[in-house]
């Protein structure tokens, strides 16, 4: 067994996972296995990905019953590579949005940090070809994020490398949100409890096919719970997660 678990969700991305599962089998400097985590996609994403699992023994994929969040799937996938003993765990999207030829140049850092992130917010050109209207938010939640949670990571990409055999299983039980606020929830938790982070300048690329899983109520659900915890942080003189790991 690799070290290291690629982990992606999927919710009707048929359109992409072809293409994505050879550009991931592509990357000859790893061997890291791949785990899809499908919501029952009714465009038959489950099924694409159970023929190509047939014929890859790197490939796993586990089906859950309904759409239950991205957080959820993230928690999910988590639980799953401390069970099964992985050191390095890679999270993405499956849309293209984060090129899986990035996953080296993360995993570059991962002997220094704890958690490394394909950040957008480095460089101007992180956002080439996405809509104003995209950019706006991805900017606007960055601004939020470093101003409230104090974090000057790209706190809302799902694009990491986690070194769980550094962090432990507690850590993640910590985080309560089950949706898109997963993401800052639980890098507020790792600043907090001083794992040591990594932002990489990363271009990302518009969504290749398919369209955006992120709601209007997601985004005033991630808003109220970085205004939350903010005013947590401001009025407490300890820490949002007061908790002791080991």
């Amino acid at each position: 067994m690799s070290h290291i678990l690629i982990m992606i969700p999927t919710y009707n991305e048929a359109g992409n996972i072809p293409s994505l599962i050879d550009r991931l089998l592509a990357i000859k400097q790893t061997d890291a296995d791949i785990l899809f985590i499908d919501d029952n996609s009714p465009d038959g994403t489950g099924k694409i990905l159970d023929q190509y699992a047939s014929g890859h023994n790197r490939i796993t994929v586990l089906h859950r019953v309904y759409k239950a969040g991205i957080g959820t799937a993230h928690q999910y996938g988590i639980e799953w590579a401390y069970l099964h003993g992985y050191t390095h765990l890679v999270t993405m999207d499956g849309d293209f949005t984060h090129p899986p030829e990035d996953i080296m140049t993360l995993l570059s850092y991962s002997g220094d940090y704890d958690v490394v992130i394909g950040g957008r917010h480095a460089q101007k050109s992180s956002l080439e070809g996405w809509s104003s209207y995209r950019k706006l938010l991805t900017y606007t939640g960055h601004q939020f994020t470093l101003r409230l949670l104090g974090l000057p990571y790209d706190a809302t990409s799902a694009f990491r490398i986690y070194r769980i055999d550094h962090i432990p299983i507690t850590t993640f039980q910590l985080v309560k949100s089950k949706s898109y606020s997963f993401f800052f929830e639980s890098l507020c938790i790792l600043n907090e409890n001083k794992f040591t982070i990594y932002d990489v300048p990363v271009v990302l690329p518009p969504r290749a096919a398919g369209t955006s899983k992120l709601k209007f109520s997601d985004m005033v659900q991630c808003l109220l719970l970085v205004l939350k915890l903010g005013f947590k942080r401001l009025i407490h003189s300890k820490t949002l997660y007061d908790a002791t790991l080991s």
